[in-house]
């Protein structure tokens, strides 16, 4: 296609928030550390605003060969029209110059929800293939609004530390570059460069409790007058340095209690309270219970049964976990049973 003077029609010039997304992508490749000079990255796209805009900077790092992409979109099949989505995004892609596929899941909702579940299916989806890839990172579209948003539903569950910390840059191979880009600008990149977005439905389904959080944060933004998005995710950030401190304060007593039915209470009962909580959390996980079934209250519980000289004077005490297992406090000995019976 030409102009009217036989000139090929002009491509949108670079916007600021485009821009800004390229050198974001640049800079957490930069910041994760073991990056080769070229490195090859998954990039998750949904269709929807912020991993379009993720999608087209990566686009054109790829073109540069500043990196070496492909672009991945995870059909979970929620939508009647998510399989049209996901041809639409991998025909963008390709027109960028960037090879992509797409990964079909089963979404089946478990104890935590369908939103939970789907998550769960998706980074599989997004592991295996980078690994049949050899690729070193998996890119996501994770923006400082999703950060906030994050923040404020462990604040609203009364969650500790290191769910306040939120999303950190990278976890194992994601790498998240957009956590300091908001919402708005991706928004303003899909515009500026004529990119096509698609508007998932269940972005706007009340029934999500992170709808209902970002309808929330808007609100308090607007009523308020202050940047709570930007205030709150500076938040995540205090919160992760904190939670990092602790964690690797935690991390010897830790190790030596992971993977023991029996552990001696003097092992947890001399630690201050911030280390005690996190070695008995890692206690339990390694010992099957799953993390997300256990909340910070329930370790609370346990370890205000621990301290509470009365309930080591007695012959047990019990505490009932999930998935029919249970903590026993026997004299100075914590015991863990996987299969609860009455006594």
């Amino acid at each position: 296609m030409s102009t009217a003077e036989g000139r090929p029609p002009r491509r949108p010039s670079l916007d600021p928030a485009s821009g800004t997304i390229r050198n974001c992508v640049r800079e957490a490749l930069a910041q994760v550390g073991d990056s080769p000079q070229q490195p090859s990255v998954i990039v998750a796209v949904s269709g929807g605003a912020d991993s379009m805009a993720l999608l087209h900077a990566c686009a054109f790092l790829h073109r540069r060969g500043e990196l070496r992409a492909r672009a991945v979109t995870v059909d979970h099949g929620l939508q009647p029209t998510s399989a049209e989505v996901a041809r639409r995004v991998i025909s963008i892609a390709e027109s960028w110059g960037v090879p992509a596929e797409v990964s079909s899941v089963n979404v089946e909702a478990g104890v935590d929800g369908l939103e939970a579940a789907a998550r769960e299916a998706r980074y599989d989806a997004l592991e295996a293939a980078r690994s049949a890839d050899g690729a070193d990172w998996v890119l996501t579209a994770h923006t400082r609004s999703d950060q906030a948003e994050t923040v404020l539903l462990g604040l609203m569950r009364g969650s500790g530390t290191r769910s306040l910390a939120g999303m950190a840059l990278r976890t194992g191979r994601v790498v998240r570059p957009l956590l300091d880009v908001d919402r708005a600008s991706t928004l303003a990149s899909c515009r500026a460069q004529n990119i096509e977005v698609w508007h998932d439905p269940m972005n706007v389904d009340d029934s999500f409790a992170r709808v209902r959080a970002r309808s929330l944060l808007e609100s308090l933004e607007a009523d308020l007058g202050q940047p709570i998005t930007a205030n709150l995710a500076r938040t995540a950030e205090l919160c992760r340095a904190d939670a990092d401190c602790l964690d690797e304060l935690a991390e010897p007593s830790a190790a030596a209690v992971r993977g023991r039915t029996e552990v001696p209470l003097s092992e947890v009962a001399d630690l201050e309270d911030a280390l005690a909580s996190r070695v008995l959390r890692e206690w339990l996980i390694s010992l099957d219970v799953p993390a997300q079934s256990f909340g910070v209250a329930r370790i609370s519980e346990l370890l205000a049964l621990i301290r509470d000289p009365g309930s080591q004077g007695r012959a047990h005490t019990r505490l009932s976990l999930p998935g029919d297992t249970e903590v026993i406090i026997t004299g100075q000995v914590l015991r863990f049973r996987r299969e609860a019976k009455a006594d």
